[in-house]
């Protein structure tokens, strides 16, 4: 498989496309970070609700925490509810 072509799969089966709809932060994971981390993150349940929230998203919020070091209520608004990356 093209090494874009795998890039673009990893990016439709765990989400990304909201990050182009919002300011990128420093600690955001890169595209060659995501294509590492994303096999590692357990696939959604089957029969369940379709997952509503991109884990990438979860990730670079939890990344900005770290980061900060501030409180959950306190992440920005361009990233899921705080108690979805919380949790």
């Amino acid at each position: 498989m093209h090494r874009l072509t795998a890039v673009k799969a990893l990016i439709s089966r765990f989400g990304g496309a909201s990050m182009a709809q919002r300011r990128w932060y420093a600690t955001d994971l890169t595209d060659k970070e995501w294509v590492i981390i994303a096999p590692l993150l357990p696939p959604a349940k089957p029969g369940g609700r379709p997952r509503s929230t991109d884990l990438r998203e979860v990730l670079n919020a939890r990344s900005s925490w770290l980061r900060s070091g501030g409180a959950w209520h306190l992440l920005p608004h361009d990233f899921p509810p705080w108690k979805t990356v919380y949790h």
